[in-house]
């Protein structure tokens, strides 16, 4: 059997997937009174019902900030999804340097690994994606984040790759600009399909 031949080993994922989705952090609605007809439940419903530590708790597990979930707890409730995107964008535009720190130590478990790729090469791209992760890491002293909604599965390795090497390249506060953003724009997709999540 020529070495091309042999069948990639499956890719291992860089990190492990959060224990709990933000919806599943939520309590449930009170059950409607007698004779009512039961009603499916949105995630934006339980948010806006939930006990505030309950509330922070699934807002924590968007983004790691915990001045930024007591933020969007407090202003409950949202109208609808694109009122509490609203205000979790501008709350994130309003991270001081602690709060990114603490959001970006909240992100050392990822949501989303890289699970995609097969095939040839595959085992030596996860090889060298975790040399540059571990680069990453010493050269910023933090994580490395990129926001992955939209791509395909098959997409993700060399897209994390590629943006890899290129940031590698940023000066620090550069950088954390960069991942302030996408920071951002993960915390949007996970409140977004929290917002949707139904019972």
């Amino acid at each position: 059997m020529q070495p091309s031949d042999i069948p990639a080993a499956p890719p291992t994922p860089l990190r492990t997937p959060r224990p709990a989705s933000p919806f599943q952090k939520l309590p449930p609605l009170p059950p409607p009174p007698p004779g009512g007809a039961p009603a499916r439940t949105t995630g934006l419903d339980r948010l806006n019902a939930a006990p505030p530590d309950a509330a922070e708790a699934a807002l924590l597990l968007c983004c790691g900030s915990r001045r930024w979930a007591r933020r969007l707890a407090a202003h409950r409730p949202y109208p609808d999804p694109e009122a509490l995107l609203a205000a979790a964008d501008e709350a994130s535009y309003d991270l001081t340097a602690d709060d990114l720190d603490e959001a970006l130590a909240g992100e050392t478990v990822s949501p989303q690994p890289l699970v995609g790729a097969r095939g040839p090469g595959t085992l030596a791209a996860h090889t060298a994606l975790r040399a540059a992760h571990a680069e990453y890491e010493r050269q910023f002293r933090h994580v490395f984040v990129i926001c992955l909604d939209g791509f395909r599965d098959s997409e993700l390795l060399n897209v994390v790759l590629t943006a890899i090497h290129d940031r590698l390249g940023n000066e620090p506060e550069e950088e954390r600009t960069i991942a302030a953003e996408e920071l951002r724009r993960i915390a949007g997709g996970r409140l977004a399909q929290l917002a949707v999540s139904r019972d």
